[in-house]
């Protein structure tokens, strides 16, 4: 088992470092209140430059992945579930805060990963 796990997280690793095009109607900060029992997805909305980068809509800084750039999110959206969350950020918001089928895809995998941590008490870390 530990072979096919290290299999499957190195396939992962190597998916997490491929490029991918930035959604120009913003992004999602995700993280758990495990307090409230809730996973939570802040929205942000970004301008994406010539370059392909997300800049600050504001100051036109670039926002980078790592790191920390002081900013308001627009929108809070929080979900018992990940299919609760998933349903109030897909298919209930108007306008929809999504254009591209990866980034829906991306929110997905993410918001179950969430989950698990929510219900196993382990650390949730955005990818």
């Amino acid at each position: 088992m530990t072979l096919l796990t290290d299999n499957l997280t190195a396939i992962d690793n190597k998916l997490s470092n491929r490029h991918i095009d930035l959604d120009p109607e913003g992004y999602f900060i995700i993280y758990v209140d495990r307090e409230a029992g809730l996973i939570c997805a802040k929205h942000y909305t970004n301008v994406i430059d010539d370059r392909g980068l997300a800049v600050d809509p504001e100051t036109g800084k670039v926002i980078c992945a790592k790191g920390s750039v002081p900013r308001t999110s627009t929108t809070l959206f929080t979900g018992r579930t990940a299919k609760e969350l998933c349903v109030k950020v897909i298919e209930e918001a108007q306008p929809c805060l999504l254009t591209m089928l990866d980034h829906a895809a991306y929110l997905g995998r993410e918001f179950i990963r969430a989950e698990i941590a929510l219900l196993s008490g382990d650390e949730y870390i955005q990818d």
